[in-house]
């Protein structure tokens, strides 16, 4: 039988892994803030265009596309990470 010690993400793996985290967990919190707050009327009176809700109507609409991207980016880099470890162990 072969010895299979998982091997432990990479410093850039973790990296993206966290930034996926922070940035779709912002992004669905931003969400939750609007859905809250047109519950409550900020919304009147044109309450959404001043003070931080355009920041906040706005980062759901960047911040799930660049996690979506950048998802991609680490299934990529771990898919090759794999691929060059199952071409080390069959040599």
């Amino acid at each position: 039988m072969t010895n299979q010690t998982p091997h432990a993400a990479g410093r850039l793996e973790r990296i993206l892994a966290y930034m996926v985290a922070g940035v779709v967990g912002l992004s669905i919190l931003a969400f939750l803030a609007v859905i809250i707050g047109t519950a409550a009327g900020a919304g009147a009176d044109n309450g959404f265009g001043q003070g931080v809700w355009p920041v906040v109507l706005a980062l759901p609409l960047f911040g799930l596309p660049l996690g979506f991207l950048l998802i991609i980016a680490l299934m990529v880099m771990t898919a090759l990470r794999r691929a060059r470890e199952a071409r080390q162990n069959r040599e």
